[in-house]
């Protein structure tokens, strides 16, 4: 086993894989796992031969969030410390929700505070059934502040109020029902379900996949009026005359598969 605390992979097919590799310490991140996940992240981001970027961890644990050595560390820091580390981990949530490519978290096990946010800045999490979840940062007289924009995304006002608040535990079938959890797996089959989304996600043109993603981002809580009609008329003239639109569509009328579809 490497030594390393961030594992990072790249295969034949394009797909990235960043590692939590702390298993002992189940996965808790500190200031320096927190630094070495942003520049995996930013790896992935600039690496033209990555394709999508899967978000896994080693052990029972996907990550039981803040290590206990930096916490204590943290409550020694004075404002402007605690400042600058925060900032660091907003840099790093911010790189991962915002990359252009696919992300994709695998997530076993326990995944407790600023895990939920490393969930919601992935597009997609497949989990175990036996994975869990909490936002318990109020029983520790915290906030979840960082990660609050991903997960309010992710699950909601309403759900973030109730989370934020008791701090409970909240099993994979609820994190689904959120729609934090994209699609629950058995253990056993969770690397085989997480395949089957890999593969249908390469089918897919990786122009219009970030392109796609951006648009989400672009659109939403926007008011539907001319400036935005007009803005979205022209994003998909422009990818239908773009080399991958055009591709994909003479690949559908021809009944074969466009050109960025792999071996």
């Amino acid at each position: 086993m490497s030594d390393s605390i961030v594992l990072y992979s790249l295969n034949k097919s394009g797909v990235a894989t960043v590692c939590l590799n702390r298993a002992e310490k189940h996965n808790a991140f500190d200031d320096k796992v927190i630094a070495d996940l942003e520049m995996a992240f930013q790896r992935a981001a600039d690496d033209p031969k990555v394709k999508l970027v899967i978000l896994a961890a080693e052990g029972k644990s996907f990550s039981a969030g803040a290590d206990l050595n930096w916490m204590k560390r943290m409550a020694q820091y004075d404002y402007q410390d605690n400042l600058r580390d925060a900032q660091g981990l907003a840099s790093m949530l911010k790189t991962l929700n915002f990359l252009e490519k696919p992300t994709i978290a695998r997530v076993q096990g326990a995944a407790f505070g600023g895990a939920v946010g490393l969930v919601s800045c992935c597009d997609f999490a497949i989990a175990s059934g036996q994975a869990s979840f909490s936002l318990s940062e109020v029983k520790l007289g915290l906030i979840p502040a960082t990660i609050s924009p991903y997960v309010i995304a992710a699950i909601g006002q309403r759900a973030a109020r109730r989370y934020f608040l008791t701090g409970e535990r909240f099993s994979a079938k609820e994190a689904e029902q959120l729609g934090l959890v994209t699609k629950i797996a058995s253990h056993d089959e969770l690397d085989s379900t997480l395949d089957q989304l890999v593969n249908q996600l390469l089918n897919n043109s990786p122009q219009a996949l970030k392109q796609a993603k951006q648009l989400v981002f672009d659109v939403a809580d926007k008011n539907i009026d001319d400036a935005l009609i007009q803005d979205t008329s022209e994003r998909i003239a422009a990818i239908r005359v773009s080399d991958e639109g055009q591709e994909g569509l003479s690949a559908f009328f021809d009944q074969r598969p466009a050109a960025w579809i792999g071996e």
